[in-house]
């Protein structure tokens, strides 16, 4: 028997997980400040922004304290926000409500922020970042002492039986004086490091969305660039918090997207055919008449507010961006927030390296909370749990009173009552939903949808998707809930077959997974541990999402 090779190992200052807003702009500013620390960052997707999907109407206001000159350099922020719309819809109207204060995009700019992030990922390479796409960090590197000294990333050309094949690659060590994770919405070695070093000990349950969206080139007569619309009421009920975007930008696109909160409690509820059965509305369809779908995604968002944020340091390294939960969920914005912990990370990191510094990092937190992002945040973090709290119109117009009368100093925090997954119903209590068949002209079903969103996974390898108990499939979410994450994921990645003939299985296509990450968070026995697939696996998303 062959022995396995060992593992190579390279020696960082900075090793840095996730080539994010949050990753690069913490990696710009380190090299910025410091230009002789060695900085590396990995990347799962094959390519910078690969992964990266949003809205997107981003602030400038961290990139213009990262990068003054951004205009001048090409970042390819070229549609400036312009009519701002917030809109009730009824199953057949639509009324224009008032725009609320923290929704205002004067300045701002409608952008893709899969190319925002490539642009970015090319100034940090400018400045000596070394960057790796399509190397996924699998594994936390830890001394005897506890301390992170970075992380493994892993091996590539692994059967499903577990056995090394002929194309087999040994993994990685990327070792470093500091660790950061930036790997957004519940990355997996970030929910190791919280179970690790306990870090969510002292804060609420975390809350999150799944948000899925389509890119679609519309005729010119239709398109308006600028024009920002957001919208929450029908097809949602009033007790399920949710809604959707979308911004005309670039040349003849539409960006469209469908948010529901995964606190939901209804088990039959689909997030997929929600956002189909919206754009069937009358007020939506005339935005995508006589156009075409050109890409798909699914992403999870990471909804609780400063009140769910956990500690953000440990022996060796820190969290930032949405590893941590920096969205401003009523702005319905965050890559600012994100680029600016990274800054703040950096800041701090280049200083410990100056100073030497106690390996805790304590000023990054101390740091964070003087900064415009806190303030920014504590101002909002009553609104997203006033919906689970008193529902869509309680919590729409607690949410107004909270903002605008005591202008997010009321002398009091609202609370998460619970983590999504322990919300949802039996199926037998739960009125079931029928969805209408999709038409494959304005509604699609998953497969195809699946097939645009260009999501690709070596067929030999182990799945990423792994059931802590494969019997909790059957004894308790086909038995109790009738398996939710056959309708909650957005990829058709969970199906049961069999059921007919009286012996119902799962079958788990994991070639399918976008990486939205839903099954993890939303599963209700937390019994779906997602685990990271060959680097370079996955969706690939294109210029424009």
């Amino acid at each position: 028997m062959e022995e396995t090779p060992t593992r190579e190992a390279m020696e960082f200052d900075v090793v840095i997980v996730g080539g994010g807003p949050a990753g690069l702009a913490a990696a710009i500013r380190l090299k910025q400040l410091s230009p002789d620390l060695s900085v590396c960052l990995v990347e799962k997707a094959g390519e910078i922004g690969g992964h990266i999907l949003s809205g997107a109407v981003v602030e400038p206001r961290a990139l213009t304290e990262l990068i003054p000159d951004w205009k001048e350099k090409g970042a390819p922020l070229d549609t400036p926000a312009g009519e701002d719309r917030f809109l009730y819809m009824t199953e057949t109207k639509a009324y224009r409500l008032p725009t609320p204060p923290q929704m205002h995009n004067h300045g701002n700019y409608i952008v893709s922020l899969g190319n925002v992030v490539r642009w970015l990922g090319q100034q940090a390479e400018a400045l000596g970042v070394e960057i790796y796409p399509g190397f996924a960090a699998t594994e936390l590197l830890e001394e005897e002492d506890g301390r992170i000294a970075g992380i493994a990333t892993g091996d590539m050309g692994i059967g499903k039986d577990g056995q090394p094949t002929e194309n087999y690659q040994r993994g990685m060590e990327l070792r470093a004086r500091y660790t950061l994770f930036a790997e957004g919405c519940r990355g997996s070695l970030s929910k190791q490091l919280m179970a690790r070093f306990d870090l969510r000990a002292e804060c609420e349950p975390q809350t999150y969305g799944i948000g899925i969206k389509e890119l679609w080139e519309v005729p010119p007569a239709v398109h308006k660039p600028g024009l920002i619309e957001h919208a929450l009421g029908w097809p949602l009920d009033t007790a399920t918090y949710g809604g959707s975007f979308l911004y005309h930008f670039d040349d003849n696109l539409v960006s469209y997207g469908f948010v529901v909160g995964l606190d939901y409690s209804n088990p039959w509820l689909s997030p997929f055919d929600e956002m189909q059965r919206f754009k069937t509305h009358p007020h939506m369809r005339k935005h995508f008449e006589g156009g075409r779908r050109i890409a798909y995604g699914a992403r999870a968002l990471i909804e609780g507010g400063v009140q769910s944020v956990p500690k953000l340091t440990f022996p060796g390294g820190l969290l930032v961006g949405d590893a941590a939960g920096f969205l401003n969920v009523p702005k319905v914005k965050g890559s600012h927030t994100a680029m600016k912990s990274g800054m703040v990370a950096a800041e701090v990191l280049a200083e410990a390296f100056a100073g030497d510094h106690p390996a805790e990092l304590t000023a990054y937190p101390e740091r964070l909370k003087q900064s415009w992002l806190w303030e920014e945040l504590y101002k909002v973090r009553n609104v997203r749990p006033a919906f689970a709290k008193f529902g869509r119109w309680g919590g729409f117009l607690y949410s107004a009173f909270d903002t605008v009368v005591m202008r997010g100093k009321a002398p009091w925090t609202l609370h998460h009552p619970h983590a999504d997954n322990e919300s949802i119903q039996d199926a037998d209590k739960a009125p079931r939903i029928t969805y209408p068949r999709p038409d494959g002209v304005l509604t699609f079903d998953r497969l195809s949808s699946v097939f645009i969103s260009n999501t690709n996974h070596e067929e030999n390898q182990p799945a990423h998707l792994q059931l802590l108990d494969p019997r909790k499939a059957i004894d308790v979410n086909w038995n109790r809930y009738r398996s939710p994450e056959t309708r909650y994921c957005p990829a058709q990645v969970y199906e049961i077959v069999g059921a007919e003939e009286g012996d119902p299985k799962l079958q788990i296509n994991a070639q399918n997974c976008v990486h939205c990450k839903t099954c993890d968070i939303k599963d209700p026995t937390q019994n779906i541990n997602w685990v990271p697939p060959e680097g370079g696996g996955g969706p690939s998303y294109p210029g424009g999402m």
